[in-house]
């Protein structure tokens, strides 16, 4: 009798689970064939997870201050945690984009909108900087920084929505 027509050993497979038999190879006489059990349903949180990943994809544009307001928490905590010191270093930068509005002002003057923008513009950048100065040195979460954090996050994200719709 081949193995082809010989009966299968009964394979024990959880309730509500379908199994896919792959044959032996050639060649491989003593080798048992694979079984691979998969579930016929995906869970509801794999479902919503995976719900939740599309939609982040989708919009990951739309999202870029929300991932950057993250990465700059995360990495002031560890900046605080590692050395808290760096605050002091990070402090002067906060005048850099001052610096700058003064700077593009003088080279290339604008008025009306553009230079709504761009004082917008090194307001939230100095706000930001400043922001990530104190974290360094204070702690991300430390007495009204995390509101400040919230605050900024939300101007960013909401000017950054604003600006990709209208330009």
């Amino acid at each position: 009798m081949t193995s082809r027509t010989r009966p299968r050993r009964a394979v024990k497979v959880p309730a509500g689970a379908t199994t896919v038999r792959i044959p032996r190879q050639r060649g491989r006489r003593n080798a048992q064939p694979f079984v691979v059990v998969m579930p016929e349903q995906p869970s509801l949180t794999r479902e919503a997870l995976s719900v939740v990943g599309g939609l982040l994809w989708h919009f990951r544009s739309a999202l870029a201050p929300t991932g950057f307001a993250l990465l700059a928490l995360v990495v002031t905590a560890l900046l605080h945690v590692i050395a808290w010191w760096s605050g002091l270093i990070l402090a002067p930068a906060a005048a850099a984009p001052l610096v700058w509005l003064l700077v593009m002002q003088r080279r290339r003057p604008a008025a009306g909108s553009a230079l709504a923008y761009r004082i917008a513009l090194a307001a939230l950048t100095a706000a930001s900087l400043a922001w990530l100065a104190l974290a360094a040195g204070f702690g991300p979460l430390a007495g009204a920084l995390e509101v400040w954090w919230l605050l900024t996050w939300l101007t960013a994200q909401t000017a950054w929505l604003i600006v990709r719709r209208t330009h």
